[in-house]
């Protein structure tokens, strides 16, 4: 058998069916015991529209839980929102767990109301769980750092070469997939203070054509670069033109250019 074959996945509908059954009663059985019930939301619209609300319990609480889950164990998923999704992950199914023991205990002793702590903490659940969908919602959707990150640029043999304004004369850059090329222009330290400012701000020698020169990241961020600063998934999104997943890589490879040793000095291609 091939070790890439992936596992069926149709045992998780006769493992998931009996389970969804005892939470879905359980939840709607205790909402009841709490005061959930049938009301009318759409009062004067349609009168005759009813639901009971306690179905609320597992579609909210189960529902959030699964998706949390989903998120902390996807690969790619950014280091702020997995931890979240961890933990939120973990109280979701505890909370569930909680649930249903308190039922069944409840169930047990023919109670027909339940206690007040009860009471208070399952009429929470629906907006805890509103909270926790949302903060997990906005943190898988931006990613990144939208703040500009200051990268220290270490210095050649405790010393960092400079022109004018304090801008370094060189960065050295990693080696970068070929679709998207990183390197930063040439400063020549005897050119004048003017002239290398220039050359520095533009991405370009002076007097050098750049009518068809390619719009690469290393251009667009000459002057972010120069200064040693990590410019934001934001940034990097509107200046370059690009989606979420292009400007994380371009970013990532901006900041791991940022944070070498300088080194060498790359000609402007």
């Amino acid at each position: 058998m091939s070790g890439n074959k992936r596992m069926p996945r149709w045992p998780l509908a006769l493992i998931g069916a009996p389970a969804a059954v005892a939470v879905w009663g359980g939840w709607v059985s205790l909402g009841g015991l709490c005061g959930f019930g049938v009301v009318h939301p759409l009062p004067g619209i349609v009168d005759g529209f009813t639901i009971n609300s306690a179905i609320t319990l597992p579609v909210g609480v189960e529902t959030y839980a699964a998706f949390a889950l989903g998120a902390w164990l996807r690969p790619g998923t950014p280091q702020r929102a997995r931890r979240f999704a961890k933990w939120s992950a973990i109280g979701s199914l505890t909370l569930g767990t909680a649930g249903q023991v308190a039922y069944h205990l409840l169930n047990a002793a023919h109670a027909t109301s339940a206690p007040w702590p009860v009471v208070v903490l399952v009429s929470s659940l629906p907006v805890i769980v509103l909270g926790l969908a949302s903060a997990l919602a906005h943190l898988l959707r931006d990613a990144g750092d939208d703040v500009p990150a200051q990268v220290t640029i270490p210095a050649r043999d405790a010393t960092v070469e400079a022109v004018s304004a304090g801008v370094p004369s060189a960065v050295a850059v990693p080696s970068v997939p070929a679709y998207v090329p990183v390197s930063v222009p040439t400063v020549d330290i005897h050119t004048p203070p003017a002239m290398r400012a220039q050359t520095v701000t533009s991405g370009r020698a002076p007097g050098r054509a750049s009518k068809h020169a390619p719009r690469t990241p290393e251009r667009v961020f000459s002057a972010e670069i120069a200064a040693g600063q990590l410019p934001s998934l934001r940034a990097v999104k509107t200046r370059m033109h690009v989606g979420t997943d292009t400007a994380r890589v371009v970013r990532d490879q901006l900041s791991q250019a940022l944070a070498q040793p300088v080194t060498e000095v790359m000609a402007d291609v």
